[in-house]
């Protein structure tokens, strides 16, 4: 992959995630210029499950990236800061390898690959509310198709502290499903799992929170955590059964604001 293809990978990864958890900042006139791209870059480490599905969680680092302006080649220029009205965006997703190894009842199991998602995402901001849905693509251990549906209420603690909060729901097409939550005639004759078939439709509910705190104009410190529920196939999935139909997630991370220009 060529330097030019990797930084655009980042970029439409580091969108999907503000998307997905995050409140748009305001534009830093101390940035100077008239930068394409106006953004929160910054790193964190957040405890989730160990794969879908999973009681067992690990600690993973994290991209914290929270866009007030991205340009794409297609759509042209998109301002997502705090502006009343309608917004599109890159959308991300990513899911690390799942091992047979990784817990006693996923014994005879194939190995999933790492799995990369690109999409994108539309949405309504009105005040202090904001919907979006996203749709996109898998790439590598899935080759289905996933998406987001959520509700975002931003409300102002301090004048640094903001909390961003709201319910969310997720879906998978069959493909998707069986990957992860499906079991093969020949997977269960090697291990303890029953077979199992999915459909596709709606995987998981739960609500994401948000707390982001300003150390100053251009440094924030953020907490974030989420609860899903899974439902549907996903649920009665025996691979869940075995492991918790809860799944929570919860991280820290810093970030530091920045502007830059990628495609000139």
């Amino acid at each position: 992959m060529t330097k030019r293809r990797s930084r655009i990978l980042a970029v439409l990864a580091a969108a999907g995630l503000a998307l997905a958890g995050g409140e748009a900042m305001a534009e830093d006139p101390l940035l100077g210029g008239d930068p394409q791209f106006l953004a929160n870059l910054g790193v964190g480490v957040i405890a989730k499950p160990k794969y879908p599905g999973a009681d067992k969680y690990i600690a993973v680092p994290f991209p914290i990236a929270e866009f007030s302006r991205f340009f794409l080649p297609v759509l042209g220029q998109q301002e997502t800061r705090n502006a009343n009205g309608f917004f599109i965006a890159p959308s991300f997703g990513y899911y690390g390898e799942r091992k047979p190894s990784d817990d006693n009842s996923l014994k005879g199991t194939k190995k999933i690959d790492a799995s990369l998602e690109l999409g994108l995402a539309a949405g309504a901001r009105q005040g202090m509310f904001r919907g979006f849905a996203s749709v996109r693509q898998g790439f590598g251990g899935h080759d289905g198709q996933v998406g987001d549906l959520g509700l975002d209420i931003a409300t102002p603690l301090t004048s640094r502290l903001l909390l961003v909060a709201g319910p969310r729901a997720s879906w998978g097409t069959s493909d998707y499903m069986q990957t992860y939550y499906g079991v093969t005639a020949k997977e269960a004759a090697a291990g303890n799992l029953a077979q199992y078939k999915t459909s596709g439709g709606f995987e998981s509910v739960g609500v994401a929170a948000r707390l982001s705190y300003a150390v100053n104009d251009r440094t924030r410190l953020h907490l974030r955590g989420s609860w899903d529920r899974l439902i549907g196939d996903a649920g009665d999935s025996p691979i869940v059964k075995a492991g918790s139909k809860d799944q929570w997630t919860a991280g820290i991370g810093i970030s530091r604001r920045i502007g830059f220009d990628l495609f000139r």
